[in-house]
């Protein structure tokens, strides 16, 4: 029997994700990138021709103007939940993991009660940056609650000690929501997940957070590759567990937090998304990681696009359409059988 065919788990990620695959998926995902970012800016209540985009004197200038901006934010925050969910469920080793689990949503939201309910912000430009800290902080506790004891922050342990913080931050985000309709009314168009009013001067300012985060998620790809062999035989090959979570939960919180903050609790993008890449390409992270974020951005603009006109007049929100959407990708992977082997 040949080397290449001994049954080698160095050497399955590589066969199970060549690069023809890669080429394939990463060419077909950007042109649905492509497609769904045109989508996005002709197509809502009010169709515009694409030379409204490009012509400051036709009618429909300010319109196709402010649908742009509305798709960088989705593009953003779609890629940023797709590859914080990759790097989460190569972090927990939980193919079910996704930011709600560890409370991302839940501490931005509580962060978000407090800064409108105390401190009587009322901007979202001004309570973005609690909604960023308050996911940020909440990942942190997560770890270190989870680090007690004599074994560390084990995956079973993070994934559990995140259920509980979520459970007592939501039974508190429920308790002052019962007693302040006015932020109930603030806030109950941020907890749904949307896009919608969010521009430039929302988006620049968190932009650079983002990206800190997917260069600390690409230099952890060996961390992530690593971690999935569990500890003892990440020890083995001569990493540092504990070193490497550090560093994939620093990507975790800048790229969840920092979409979190963007758009509310946009969630399964962060869940399915990774699903969909390590069934075209392979659980070899360095591949992972890039298709999960062009999926993930071509899933929610997607979403957020199919939501202006699935019920017109109004509007479905993104958090809404991403389940929508991502529901039927998601049983369609249970069905093929690929998640049991995950």
């Amino acid at each position: 029997m040949s080397t290449a065919q001994l049954p080698s788990p160095v050497r399955r990620p590589v066969a199970s994700g060549g690069r023809t695959g890669l080429s394939t998926a990463a060419g077909v995902g950007l042109l649905l990138l492509a497609a769904c970012v045109v989508l996005s800016i002709l197509v809502g209540s009010t169709s515009v021709s694409w030379n409204a985009l490009l012509d400051a004197d036709d009618p429909g200038h300010a319109v196709a103007g402010a649908r742009l901006a509305r798709t960088f934010v989705a593009v953003t925050v779609g890629a940023a939940l797709g590859v914080g969910g990759a790097c989460l469920q190569g972090l927990t080793r939980n193919p079910l993991a996704d930011p709600g689990i560890l409370g991302v949503h839940a501490g931005a939201s509580f962060a978000m009660i407090v800064a409108i309910t105390y401190l009587g912000l009322s901007d979202l430009s001004a309570y973005l940056w609690f909604a960023f800290i308050g996911a940020a902080l909440t990942l942190l506790l997560v770890q270190a609650v989870a680090s007690l004891g004599r074994d560390g922050a084990t995956p079973v342990k993070v994934v559990i000690t995140g259920a509980a913080v979520t459970a007592a931050l939501t039974s508190w985000i429920s308790g002052v929501l019962l007693t302040d309709r006015g932020t109930m009314e603030t806030f109950r168009f941020w907890q749904v997940g949307t896009v919608g009013g969010r521009g430039y001067d929302v988006l620049l300012p968190v932009l650079p957070l983002l990206v800190l985060g997917a260069l600390i998620a690409v230099v952890a790809v060996r961390a992530l590759d690593s971690l999935a062999l569990g500890d003892d035989m990440a020890s083995g090959l001569g990493r540092h567990p504990a070193r490497d979570r550090l560093l994939v939960g620093a990507a975790v919180v800048l790229l969840c937090g920092g979409a979190t903050a963007l758009a509310g609790p946009v969630v399964f993008v962060g869940l399915v998304v990774p699903h969909v890449a390590r069934t075209l390409v392979g659980p070899a992270h360095a591949r992972l990681l890039p298709l999960s974020a062009v999926y993930g951005a071509s899933l929610v603009t997607l979403a957020d696009t199919v939501g202006r006109v699935v019920l017109p007049p109004t509007e479905v929100q993104v958090g809404i359409m991403t389940a929508v959407v991502g529901v039927p990708v998601f049983v369609a992977l249970i069905r093929r059988s690929r998640l049991g082997s995950l």
